[in-house]
């Protein structure tokens, strides 16, 4: 703390680089934190899938539906505790930019196959009496302002126009980070309601097991029972199946490690370069702080405290930058991924990572400072 006023002196001598160099680190923090909340978002469903779940669809494409006559079937494979089945709807909300996942669920077994997912008991009642009941999640239900007994239009153009919804519950995921943003609705309103050649078919099929580690061979089960049949089955454990739909986006783990890379080296310079500079500038300055009984150490340690101060400021700006930017960035995905939160690991790690990019940035100028010749260096003035 002792080379603190030294510090704030020499950095306000310049005060336009050094706003610029703080400015450029918080960009970067910035930057930063935004690819690891993405990260985090897209690999959200990765890290909460049930382990205890296996996930059934067409062998071709997930496009491609698949006879509603297998649930039968697959819910008598030995180890098969709970089968249920789901639909995309997708419809929007009043305006073309108002979507939001929409499932057609079946009602008879959703609460066995997903029981993290919770609905108040009478309100659960109320949507099974309604055939045009809905229950949506939470998150979602802020988002408009959805209250439980309000009616929601829901404009479909694949099947027909608008679609009237009672909204009879509001769920609530007792997973951390569980989905909050999607609007169920029931099989059979979707069923009596969709053309002819769409009825008796169903999107995928979502299945729970009574023991996890059978996983492998129930899924070998039910692709066999199906195999050289019209439709034949791909059936993968909820983990496996999250992890191939994010990898749809990309590889997003290359992508923030290249980046966060990019930044790293970029970073480096920019304050190698700063403090080379301030050292270059200040050359007799630092021989007389020298002169006056200033340690070799001391001099090191001042400039390297300069190149701390500078990158730990910027960082903690990109940081809170960022805290107060994903709330509305979240707002904009209009739910199609899970909210963006800036978790403190993520904060924490980001501040390191600035700190490390001042002190490697600042350790050349200083140590050239630190080797300084007295003589040589008020010789030159």
């Amino acid at each position: 703390m002792k080379f603190l006023p030294l510090i704030l002196a020499n950095l306000s001598r310049k005060k336009l680089r050094t706003i610029f160099t703080m400015a450029s680190f918080a960009v970067a923090l910035f930057l930063f934190a935004f690819l690891a909340v993405a990260r985090s978002a897209f690999n959200g469903g990765t890290d909460i899938a049930g382990a205890d779940r296996l996930v059934i669809n067409n062998r071709i494409s997930v496009t491609q539906p698949l006879p509603l006559s297998y649930r039968d079937r697959i819910a008598g494979v030995p180890g098969v505790e709970a089968v249920t089945h789901y639909n995309w709807f997708g419809g929007v909300y009043k305006d073309p930019r108002n979507f939001f996942v929409q499932y057609v669920i079946d009602v008879e077994n959703q609460r066995q196959v997903m029981p993290e997912v919770r609905v108040p008991d009478e309100q659960w009642r109320a949507f099974v009496s309604d055939r045009q009941g809905a229950i949506v999640g939470a998150q979602l239900a802020q988002r408009f302002g959805w209250k439980v007994g309000d009616r929601i239009p829901i404009m479909n153009a694949s099947f027909g126009d608008t679609w009237d919804f009672n909204l009879d519950g509001i769920y609530q995921n007792n997973r951390a980070g569980g989905n909050e943003s999607v609007f169920w609705l029931q099989w059979d309103y979707f069923e009596e309601r969709v053309p002819e050649p769409i009825k008796g078919y169903v999107g995928w099929y979502l299945v729970k097991l009574e023991k996890p580690d059978e996983a492998v061979r129930v899924a070998r089960t039910i692709d066999e029972m199906f195999a050289n049949s019209p439709f034949e089955t791909k059936t993968q454990t909820e983990s496996a199946f999250a992890v191939s739909s994010a990898k749809q986006f990309g590889n997003i783990e290359f992508l923030v490690s290249t980046i966060g890379l990019v930044v790293f080296v970029t970073l480096l310079l920019v304050t190698g370069n700063t403090m080379a500079i301030s050292v270059r500038e200040r050359t007799s300055e630092l021989a007389i702080l020298k002169a006056i009984g200033f340690a070799d150490r001391a001099v090191l340690l001042l400039i390297l405290g300069e190149s701390l101060a500078i990158s730990l400021t910027g960082g903690i700006c990109g940081v809170l930058l960022a805290v107060g930017a994903f709330p509305a960035m979240s707002a904009t995905l209009n739910g199609l991924l899970p909210p963006l939160v800036l978790s403190r690991s993520a904060m924490v790690l980001g501040i390191a990572f600035a700190s490390a990019v001042g002190i490697a940035g600042g350790l050349l100028p200083a140590l050239v400072g630190m080797r300084l010749r007295v003589v040589a260096a008020l010789r030159g003035v």
